[in-house]
């Protein structure tokens, strides 16, 4: 058996999974990947067969989705191109975790996907949503990647064909402590915005910055350039997280028994739908970095107990490869 595994490279979470599937992928059939997207600070462990720019959403500094920059920093014409010339005629199976180039090939040539990601949970009616529903974040959910055969992982089983969060073995191996000090990763806001708020509270703050690429104290404040091995360093002995209402991120944290505090990006309609599942868990969430609400989160202990079984090889093998 032949597979393409076909992953998003917008943000860390995307990455972050394939690292976990591929391998496991690799004992059963011959695996080649494919990325698209230009915005992970990750870097894989595997070797990547395909690599395109495909099209990502980005961002503005105050934590919104910028649609100008969306418009202008991808190349349209290119992504269409590149749709029509893809040849996936050599594989049996296409696993496409919110990879648009290649899901809309096989759907103009009616070969077989599954959709194996977050995204795709987001497509069960039973899946927690705001009440205000947003018809562009709709849309894009529906067509970014249009797909028939979906599994989706979310923070809770809402749906037979919604499976817990596939945990990393590089956090799963951590040995997790609380050392009074607070992480943060708001990619979406920048360096100033998140300092003009945390310097406010009385806690060590270690923020993780895209845009610097060398380590800055402030006060009681540390900001670090991403890496992954200090990333890792430090999260396993933090308080707590503030981050944006990604997914890994926050699984990640509610896994490791950490206090979670998320921001959406503001346009982020996936991203919504995710602090809105996290709300009806207790967690705590705010559209912009209110200072009052960040401080009643640090005094608060309320802490959301989950369980995240390391299931992933038995899915694939049951409930994908059989396809």
């Amino acid at each position: 058996m032949k597979i393409l595994y076909a992953f998003q490279g917008t943000g860390n979470g995307h990455m972050a999974r394939a690292q976990e599937i591929i391998p496991i992928l690799k004992k059963y059939a011959q695996v080649d990947t494919l990325i698209s997207g230009h915005q992970s600070q990750l870097n894989a462990d595997f070797d990547i067969n395909f690599q395109h720019k495909g099209i990502s959403l980005l961002y503005n500094k105050s934590g919104g989705l910028s649609y100008r920059k969306t418009l202008i920093g991808n190349n349209f014409l290119s992504a269409v191109k590149t749709i029509k010339d893809l040849d996936l005629s050599p594989y049996d199976l296409i696993i496409n975790d919110f990879e648009p180039l290649t899901g809309w090939a096989c759907k103009l040539k009616n070969l077989p996907m599954i959709e194996l990601s977050h995204q795709a949970s987001l497509a069960f009616k039973e899946t927690p949503k705001p009440d205000k529903k947003d018809f562009f974040g709709e849309m894009v959910l529906k067509y970014y990647v249009p797909s028939k055969e979906k599994m989706g992982f979310h923070f809770k089983s809402y749906h037979p064909r919604i499976k817990k969060p596939v945990i990393r073995k590089k956090i799963r191996n951590l040995e997790p402590d609380k050392k009074g000090y607070y992480m943060v990763y708001l990619p979406s806001f920048s360096d100033e915005n998140i300092m003009k708020v945390l310097k406010q509270i009385p806690v060590q703050w270690k923020i993780f910055s895209k845009y610097t690429k060398v380590q800055v104290k402030v006060k009681n404040i540390e900001v670090f350039p991403i890496d992954e091995t200090q990333y890792l360093k430090y999260f396993e002995n933090c308080e707590g997280i503030l981050c944006n209402a990604g997914f890994e991120t926050p699984a990640e944290a509610l896994f490791m028994d950490k206090k979670l505090f998320v921001v959406p990006i503001h346009n982020q309609y996936e991203q919504e739908c995710n602090a809105c599942a996290l709300d009806q868990m207790g967690i705590s969430n705010s559209l912009v970095l209110k200072l009052e609400e960040i401080q009643d989160w640090v005094a608060s202990d309320h802490h959301v107990r989950v369980s995240y079984p390391d299931d992933i090889e038995e899915i694939l093998v049951n409930e994908v490869l059989i396809l």
